[in-house]
């Protein structure tokens, strides 16, 4: 058993929602193994209220989670990266910063929930459904046997995770 703390970074473009959901749940889920940040290319000016409630609504810590620029991140004083996951397709489509470390990509595409029209309660389940597909990938992420596998079957997993977590937001109403 290794000792070893992943540190991950979750990307999307405003780092609001998606991003900040992936960052409170691995760090919950994984507290042992890794360590998980969130950042955006265009991050906005605060994190949506909607992930805030959702995220409070699971008992999970919201105390300091501010949006931010993926540019804190590729600074030589930045942790260095062993994975990097993009969660919305705007932001895998985008060229990143070269992230000190060679960390391992992936990207896992979720619907945007605050881009989602609709009535105040319509909305809140519409970040309900996203918080739990999300809370599923990272389950599975934090369940890999990061030790006994090589950079290449890490990788080939972290796809078919994104793969399924593309499937799962297309055929779930």
């Amino acid at each position: 058993m290794s000792d070893k703390v992943y540190n991950t970074l979750f990307l999307c473009t405003g780092n609001s929602a998606r991003s900040i959901m992936a960052e409170v749940l691995l760090n919950n889920f994984g507290r042992d193994r890794f360590r998980a940040y969130s950042a955006g290319s265009r991050p906005g000016p605060q994190v949506n209220p909607l992930t805030i409630e959702v995220l409070q609504s699971a008992r999970l810590p919201v105390e300091g989670l501010r949006s931010k620029s993926w540019d804190e991140f590729a600074k030589s004083t930045a942790p260095q990266l062993d994975f990097v996951i993009t969660l919305c397709d705007s932001a895998a489509g985008e060229e990143c910063p070269l992230w000190p470390g060679q960390p391992i990509t992936a990207h896992w595409g979720f619907e945007d929930p605050s881009a989602f029209e609709g009535t105040a309660e319509a909305k809140r389940t519409y970040f309900d459904k996203i918080f739990r597909q999300i809370a599923n990938r990272i389950k599975i992420f934090n369940s890999l046997p990061l030790t006994t596998l090589d950079r290449v079957a890490i990788k080939h997993e972290l796809d078919a995770l994104g793969s399924e977590a593309t499937q799962t937001s297309a055929t779930t109403p």
